[in-house]
């Protein structure tokens, strides 16, 4: 019997702009029970506005649509469509020819949805019969036209790790700010393409993480389009709340501002995106005001589940035949700080595995 990994790349079209598409019968169309003889998968989007949550939180939400989609509806109330993000300002977008911003999408907020809310671009899951895995597609609509999106399956037995290394990082003296690592002046990507190379990995991953002593920074893989970054993403860590006040009919423009004991809970935005929260983890109205209640005095990033650690796939299926790491045509691997770091460098710990 093989067990060397088992590798397959599915198409999936979503229904709507918002879709949470359960991939397994699509994996059981194809390989059937062999799947199942894997004890391990690896579930790779190759999307910046659509990818899976990490098996733990799937498992705290019953690994059910019903308790999925009023989580991510809170973070959709928290960055609504049409709000004055500068991504969507097309006219300010230089890298877009005007041929390219008639069909550019305004998809801002389903950007900082996927980095808010703690979808990933790469996941590893235990196999489990009978248990679905979503693909969530926060944009699959664009006009008319339904996206076509692509996700890759390996399932192997276990992992070894070959090499591990740490990585300094020059970033800026601004407190709020954001790097693109697959600059090519920053060279993480060649330098793990050649390790790569190096100890012939076929199939596997490579773990950027932010080394044990780092704060105050986190980690996403989306797409490095400077007003998203650089704006929008930087206003979210100011203000989480700002977004929401500029559509919500309330205008709620300081949340501190507001006396706890006197928040009328029918009256305030933010209390229907706790709701909504609280009903997809089943958690009771007296833990809603105490939650309710410190959530409002902590800062930004103690709000958003940025990352310490991301993933990158490393497949040989490409033109050359040897091992290197597959993106999307946008996804960037991204460090986010919110304070400055001393002597204005990260430090980053790169692992690489392979699968087997």
């Amino acid at each position: 019997m093989d067990l060397s990994p088992l590798e397959l790349t599915l198409e999936v079209q979503p229904r709507s702009r918002f879709d949470i598409i359960d991939v397994t019968q699509k994996i059981h169309e194809r390989v059937g029970d062999q799947f199942y003889q894997h004890p391990k998968a690896f579930y790779c989007s190759f999307h910046t506005t659509a990818g899976y949550f990490e098996q733990s939180l799937c498992a705290r939400l019953k690994h059910s649509r019903e308790h999925v989609h009023p989580f991510l509806r809170a973070f959709q109330k928290l960055f609504p469509p049409g709000a004055e993000y500068y991504h969507d300002q097309l006219q300010l977008r230089r890298e877009l020819t005007e041929e390219q911003r008639k069909y550019e999408p305004k998809n801002a907020d389903s950007h900082l949805i996927f980095i808010s809310s703690g979808l990933r671009n790469c996941v590893t899951y235990n196999n489990q019969r009978g248990v679905p895995v979503y693909f969530i597609d926060l944009d699959g609509v664009n006009g008319e036209s339904r996206r076509q999106r692509k996700t890759t399956i390996v399932a192997f037995r276990e992992e070894d790790i070959v090499h591990r290394a740490v990585l300094q990082v020059p970033v800026s003296r601004h407190p709020i700010d954001s790097i693109n690592l697959r600059d090519n002046r920053i060279g993480i990507i060649d330098e793990v393409n050649e390790l790569i190379r190096r100890y012939d990995i076929q199939k596997g991953k490579v773990d950027i993480a932010l080394a044990p002593t780092e704060s105050h920074a986190g980690l996403t893989v989306n797409e490095y389009e400077t007003l998203l970054m650089k704006h929008d993403l930087a206003e979210v860590l100011r203000n989480p709340f700002k977004f929401m006040a500029q559509k919500g009919k309330h205008m709620l423009e300081d949340p501190r501002a507001i006396p706890s004991k006197t928040l009328n809970y029918a009256k305030y935005d933010l209390v229907h995106f706790f709701n909504e929260l609280m009903d997809a983890f089943h958690i009771t109205e007296s833990m809603l005001e105490k939650i309710l209640s410190k959530f409002i005095a902590v800062p930004a990033e103690r709000f958003l589940r940025m990352k310490r650690k991301v993933s990158l796939y490393i497949s040989d299926q490409n033109p050359s035949g040897t091992g290197q790491i597959v993106h999307g045509t946008y996804q960037s691997p991204i460090l986010v700080q919110w304070k400055a770091a001393a002597n204005r460098t990260r430090h980053l710990t790169i692992t690489l595995t392979r699968f087997k």
